[in-house]
């Protein structure tokens, strides 16, 4: 599959991880929340690894890679503390969109540390996401 079918995969994915995140947060505390759906997600990734037969050796590794996933993975725990928060307090349709403003960050973080070029259609769409994460994320 190419990169856009998997990209509109995880989209989907979000959709029901927020749908489902807000029922499921309801009756607990959202710490507690986040800490069972990280369970369920080192087990199915286990299970995929091992069916799939992708397990790497730990010292196939090289260490700056180790960093960056350590880092990465402390951002993820980071943004699924908030998220689930963020679902406890309010609306799943307000908070999902305004999460995806990670969107324009990753579009600005691109830019000014990995080096990657946009076009000005790309800074119009960037843009119009910002805008409209604003006006979703305004009180009705």
């Amino acid at each position: 599959m190419s990169w856009q079918a998997w990209a509109l995969l995880s989209a989907a994915f979000a959709a029901l991880t927020a749908i489902l995140a807000k029922v499921g947060v309801q009756n607990i505390n959202s710490d507690f929340a986040t800490f069972v759906r990280t369970i369920v997600v080192l087990v199915a990734l286990a299970a995929i690894l091992g069916m799939t037969g992708q397990y790497q050796r730990l010292d196939s590794v090289p260490l700056r890679t180790y960093l960056f996933l350590i880092l990465s993975g402390l951002a993820t725990g980071a943004s699924w503390v908030c998220y689930f928060r963020a679902l406890k307090l309010g609306n799943a349709s307000l908070v999902a969109p305004i999460d995806k403003l990670s969107v324009v960050l990753v579009a600005l973080l691109g830019v000014l540390f990995l080096g990657e070029k946009l076009l000005f259609r790309n800074w119009a769409g960037i843009i119009l996401i910002a805008i409209g994460t604003v006006l979703v994320g305004l009180k009705p």
